[in-house]
């Protein structure tokens, strides 16, 4: 059973993630299904720390992103924000080049809280990072956001 209330294309991700760290790592959305949302991420000199392996930061800025969008697609935009409360990360294995894949679903869908893992894995599909990622879920008149982001 699809969990979106929000209804978005890739096209629409890319265009929201214009001029933002999302493009500026080189994150792509890839799909979307019924109950998760999937990306990629290249390890290259944008994700890449010293020794030439992929970032734990990046790692999590990139369950970070498909977290929140996959949050977004699950509240009233008009009404709602959705915003990190925490985020952890188990960093399982080292990538050097290629990409890692992501793909974000959700553990609890609340009315004030969503709880969603994030597994990454590399091109031969092998857990590079698990990460579990809990979201505040805001009405925007209570905090005074106007911004749209839709």
């Amino acid at each position: 059973m699809a969990i979106w209330r929000v209804h978005r294309s890739i096209e629409d991700l890319k265009n929201r993630s214009k001029n933002t760290l999302i493009e500026n790592i080189g994150i792509e959305f890839i799909e979307i299904g019924e109950d998760f949302i999937k990306a990629k991420m290249p390890v290259d000199n944008r994700t890449k720390q010293p020794y030439g392996m992929l970032h734990g930061g990046a790692s999590l800025a990139f369950a970070e992103t498909l977290a929140s969008e996959a949050a977004s697609l699950c509240i009233d935009n008009f009404q709602k924000i959705c915003v990190g409360l925490e985020i952890n990360a188990n960093l399982i294995r080292s990538v050097s080049d290629g990409f890692v894949y992501g793909v974000a679903q959700p553990i609890s869908l609340g009315k004030s809280i969503h709880v969603w893992e994030i597994k990454i894995t590399n091109e031969e599909t092998k857990l590079v990072c698990i990460s579990r990622m809990t979201l505040s879920i805001l009405d925007k008149n209570k905090i005074g956001y106007s911004k749209s982001v839709l």
